[in-house]
């Protein structure tokens, strides 16, 4: 894929931190709601959101709005993505690196880019995974930032490293050396193509019975719209750093 999808994924990371702080002060919006919003709209969604909630500890509702919040906007993407990149004309690679880095759960990147392409496909799922990688760092600067505001913590019992695991980018790398090591016969090939549609099915309709509407009302409209704003900021800047760096039509 080559080394034009770096800076894209170093800034769009960037500039999703960034709003995060900004806005949500500027919105009011409680700081741990603030956080998981952040790491979820700049990683992976719901996996970034549960692999900081053991070290933040916040409130299952906070927890249960993060999600909820995330999982509206990648129904968005799912609708409108597709929709924006023939708007403009985006070639297979550009509009895989922009949903790899714009669309915040893995399941909802390869709904988005499925409907443009294989090669957007195949881009859009080494984008994200790589994105995805950023977990590990931020857990464990968070993990030093609680510990430091909160004298306390040290005294509490550690999460454990295997929580901390995002699990399905063990499976990723398995089965990459797998798939680079050995060769696949074109039926086996074809049976996994068949089992991965399937369970992103799966997945997409478990993203869709974990949303809480209610949850959302009750919460508030505000977290809701920072959100947003953070979706929104994370998306031109994909779009914006590529038109300034490849072109979107590569």
């Amino acid at each position: 894929m080559g080394s034009s999808a770096l800076p894209v994924m170093a800034g769009t990371l960037a500039v999703c931190f960034t709003a995060a702080t900004l806005l949500g002060r500027r919105l009011g919006v409680e700081p741990t709601l603030r956080t998981l919003l952040g790491v979820g709209t700049a990683i992976c969604g719901a996996s970034a959101i549960a692999a900081v909630t053991p070290v933040l500890k916040p409130k299952p509702a906070t927890v249960a709005y993060a999600l909820s919040t995330v999982f509206v906007f990648n129904v968005a993407a799912v609708l409108t993505f597709p929709w924006l990149g023939h708007a403009l004309d985006m070639g297979q690679h550009a509009f895989g690196v922009f949903a790899g880095t714009a669309v915040n759960d893995t399941s909802s990147v390869v709904a988005v880019a499925v409907t443009y392409g294989d090669e957007a496909t195949r881009t859009a799922v080494v984008v994200k995974l790589t994105r995805a990688l950023m977990i590990i760092p931020v857990v464990l600067v968070l993990a030093y930032v609680v510990a430091r505001r909160r004298p306390e913590a040290a005294d509490r019992p550690r999460p454990s490293a295997i929580k901390l695991v995002p699990w399905f980018l063990v499976g990723f790398v398995a089965l990459a050396g797998l798939n680079s090591a050995f060769e696949f016969t074109a039926g086996l090939q074809s049976a996994c193509a068949l089992a991965s549609g399937l369970l992103i099915t799966w997945a997409l309709a478990a993203i869709g019975l974990s949303t809480d509407l209610g949850a959302l009302r009750r919460t508030g409209w505000t977290p809701l719209v920072f959100g947003g704003l953070l979706w929104i900021a994370v998306s031109a800047s994909s779009l914006g750093i590529q038109a300034l760096t490849t072109g979107l039509g590569s």
